[in-house]
């Protein structure tokens, strides 16, 4: 029951109940009306049998009757006897009915003939100039009951019909009562995918507890928007204030190193500062920019580039820095591919793709680079056969500051793959990974290529 949708379970819920209370009222609207529409037979026969015997005189020495006696009136049978010998006067008997029947006067009597079962009533009555005489009265009860019968058949048949359209109706009652909390599940789902926390439910007013969870939902977005908003101006504001210092460490580490009066103890320690700051100069340079595209304020400065010439230049310049891991780096570039992208951007993009498989690569391992057109799209690929991804962590290596592997990760910031998304996604492309853990990775991204100029 419980995984079961909300939704579903309230139908479920309408549609039992109303088919109890539908069921319960049918038992006792027929066990009343059963009864009643015997009641009924029985007074209908005693009115029409008292009325009768008016219809009865004795004028000129003979016994006249009247032609009502005949009339089937709601399905009462009159007929008069002589109660010394039984002998039929008039009227009329139904089909099958024993005409010797003793009378019993005043009785009301259930008599089955044939298959048929009767009420009889027998009352006796003077006729002034002639004597007594006695009036029978005779209704099928099985006519009754057959048209109850029906009836029960037609309501039972009809059944079905009214729990559909009773289901339906919770359903559709259901669905309206639950629309704001789909509104609020796709507003979620929506934030989730866009990853824009400035979207809102936005049900308006109302006083009723979804729409208090709708509000109070709203409330915790604008914290949160907030929050985040004070978080990326408190990054941006850190990488900048970050660069001068960084930059001036840099360019008194290089003037030591070119220094030639520099003690070799000196200059391996000086080394190693340089490449610290180097790298963390890198790191603050990625999240300065990351931060200025999270407040949208990172221009891209769009050409049309050659992207096979900047491939094969990255792939030239990578050959070495793989070396130095005895790693073989091996690129397969289609010539004459062109985008309009940000040449900056695109170089950086390939470094940090390149620079991801060297860093998690194998010693005399292998790193394969390629660029293809593929369906109006630059395609391009770098594949491994390094220590590779759990599955497990695949979702999360986009996030800032993430490593799978930390131990493996060197002088690695963390940002350079959320850098690469943003990159790619900035130009109007995909990126995405196949990995399998101790056998390598693949990175996948797409790019929309350039439209040919005109000869």
């Amino acid at each position: 029951m419980k995984r079961l949708s909300l939704k579903t379970r309230l139908v479920l819920l309408h549609t039992g109940l109303m088919t109890l209370v539908v069921c319960g009222l049918l038992g006792v609207l027929f066990s009343v009306s059963s009864q009643e529409i015997l009641t009924n037979v029985q007074n209908t026969l005693e009115e029409r049998v008292s009325q009768s015997v008016e219809e009865v005189e004795y004028e000129k020495g003979r016994l006249e009757f009247d032609s009502e006696l005949l009339v089937l009136e709601n399905g009462v049978y009159l007929s008069v006897y002589d109660p010394g010998d039984g002998q039929l006067l008039y009227g009329k008997l139904p089909y099958g009915f024993a005409y010797d029947l003793p009378f019993s006067d005043g009785e009301l009597r259930t008599v089955t003939s044939g298959k048929t079962d009767f009420y009889v009533l027998d009352l006796e009555f003077p006729v002034e100039g002639y004597g007594d005489l006695v009036l029978r009265g005779i209704v099928s009860i099985s006519d009754a009951e057959k048209d109850f019968r029906f009836t029960l058949r037609l309501a039972l048949f009809l059944s079905p019909l009214i729990l559909l359209l009773t289901a339906l109706c919770g359903y559709l009652l259901s669905r309206w009562a639950l629309r704001p909390v789909a509104q609020i599940t796709q507003t979620v789902r929506n934030i989730q995918q866009e990853r824009d926390l400035s979207k809102r439910v936005r049900l308006g007013e109302g006083r009723d507890e979804i729409y208090t969870l709708a509000q109070t939902f709203d409330s915790l977005l604008d914290t949160v928007q907030t929050s985040l908003e004070r978080e990326k101006q408190f990054t941006s504001d850190v990488a900048h204030e970050l660069r001068t210092p960084l930059t001036v460490a840099l360019a008194q580490c290089e003037s030591l190193l070119e220094r030639e009066d520099l003690s070799p103890e000196s200059r391996r320690e000086t080394e190693v500062i340089f490449r610290k700051v180097r790298s963390m100069a890198d790191m603050v340079s990625q999240l300065l920019l990351l931060s200025r595209a999270d407040q949208g304020r990172e221009r891209l400065t769009l050409e049309r580039l050659d992207l096979s010439e900047l491939s094969q230049m990255e792939a030239e310049e990578f050959v070495q820095v793989a070396a130095q891991k005895d790693i073989t780096l091996s690129a397969d570039i289609q010539p004459g591919l062109f985008v309009t992208a940000d040449q900056t951007l695109l170089l950086r993009l390939w470094e940090n793709l390149l620079r991801n498989a060297v860093t998690y690569g194998r010693e005399k391992g292998h790193i394969w680079m390629s660029l293809k057109a593929e369906n109006g799209r630059a395609v391009l690929q770098v594949r491994d056969d390094g220590i590779g991804i759990a599955q497990e962590d695949l979702p999360k290596i986009w996030d800032r500051f993430y490593q799978a592997d930390p131990s493996r990760s060197g002088d690695s910031s963390g940002l350079g793959l959320s850098m690469v998304k943003w990159i790619v996604q900035a130009h109007g492309g995909e990126i995405h990974v196949e990995s399998t853990l101790g056998e390598g990775s693949v990175f996948t991204a797409e790019l929309p290529l350039a439209a040919q100029e005109e000869a």
